[in-house]
């Protein structure tokens, strides 16, 4: 861990990254000018520039909360579950890759009857009341961009299901809107935070606050229970493969939100952007990219990263500029002789090929005081929007 400290910052900005970026880095100082900003801000080892904010950041703040701190994908996370399945063969896993992809919607695809009738209790909020038809039918979709779903092996070849999916169109309608309000307030009352650093913020005394933290708090349960449902098609699928199968406790956790936390004996606001929850003991998911290992961890409670470690490899490379340099063929032949069943199949698909994104291994290495790894996973058949 690095401390990065200038003439230019309020705060310092710790920083497991070995490899910033300079725009990641400005947006870090600009998280560190930030008024109410607490302590310091953290960078864990996947980190890159975002909307805003970085992705892979943790942000602390006394009494304001930021929308673009959380992001359009509120609640988006990981879950994963072992089973006790070893006898699979590269023909049964492309068979499950085949009805998995039949039977849930991908990339900007909705369910025509939804699966559930009815959505958490939400009348008290007002943008998820106005949304709730669409949302219904949201549930149980993966939708598209770096959202997967893995079948993968552990250490000793047995099959894991790995599903990262988040709020779908829900919490970006929800995010948007509180942006948009944050936006116009901070330039009624003049706020010192400059509108070009898109980091538009809400006290949480005010009435506009505390609801986005309601409704942010509903796009959380929202997304849970989205992946919940996917795992739940997946179960079917696999049960009808392999009558005798048994599934293990799942995890279930997301890394874009803000939760009132305590830190360095003070009550705070923790914005998780791309960053994933490691407490002391607490058990997590670090998925690498479709060709390269993911991790099963347990938190340490390193207190410099309030908590937290990376969730993910992070890109080295954005989506454009991915499918303006990659090779198509490299790409396909590098997970191809791999036995990976996997998404890339024309140009349009380089920007989730593996070479755009960090190596896993050194981001695993750079965090080393944040987790240890539990299990490794190795992907077998990947499923993308």
């Amino acid at each position: 861990m690095q401390i990065i400290q200038t003439e230019k910052m309020r705060l310092p900005i710790y920083s497991w990254v070995t490899d910033i970026e300079e725009e990641c880095l400005q947006q870090a100082i600009n998280l560190s000018n930030l008024p109410f900003a607490f302590k310091h801000i953290a960078l864990m080892p996947d980190a890159h520039s975002g909307f805003g904010m970085p992705i892979g950041a943790v942000l602390a703040t006394q009494g304001e909360i930021i929308p673009n701190a959380v992001g359009v994908d509120i609640g988006c996370g990981m879950m994963a579950c072992k089973t006790n399945i070893q006898d699979y063969t590269p023909f049964k896993m492309e068979q499950i890759v085949k009805d998995i992809k039949s039977s849930i919607p991908v990339g900007h695809q909705w369910r025509s009857k939804p699966l559930v009738k009815k959505l958490p209790p939400h009348n008290h909020l007002p943008l998820v009341k106005k949304h709730a038809k669409d949302a219904l039918l949201q549930l149980g979709t993966l939708g598209g961009g770096n959202h997967f779903i893995e079948l993968q092996k552990d250490w000793n070849h047995n099959l894991w299901i790995m599903i990262h999916s988040g709020s779908r169109n829900l919490g970006k309608q929800i995010a948007d809107h509180y942006n948009k309000e944050a936006i116009l307030l901070n330039l009624k009352t003049n706020s010192p935070v400059p509108q070009s650093h898109d980091l538009a913020h809400l006290s949480l005394k005010s009435t506009i606050g505390k609801k986005y933290l309601e409704e942010m708090q509903f796009c959380i349960v929202f997304a849970k229970l989205n992946r919940d449902l996917m795992f739940q098609e997946i179960k079917n699928i696999l049960i009808d493969h392999f009558p005798t199968i048994s599934f293990g406790e799942s995890i279930n956790i997301e890394h874009n939100y803000a939760r009132i936390e305590t830190h360095f004996g003070k009550e705070v606001i923790v914005h998780r952007k791309g960053a994933t929850y490691a407490g002391r003991d607490t058990i997590g998911i670090i998925p690498g990219s479709q060709g390269t290992k993911s991790f099963i961890v347990r938190g340490k409670g390193n207190k410099n990263s309030f908590h937290s470690c990376s969730h993910g490899a992070g890109r080295v490379m954005g989506r454009m500029a991915a499918k303006r340099n990659l090779d198509l063929e490299q790409e396909k032949q590098a997970l191809d002789e791999r036995g990976i069943i996997h998404s890339i199949h024309s140009i349009r698909d380089l920007d989730e090929a593996p070479s755009a994104y960090k190596d896993i291994e050194v981001v695993m290495e750079n965090q080393k005081d944040l987790v240890e790894i539990l299990t490794e996973l190795s992907p077998l058949g990947v499923v993308k929007g």
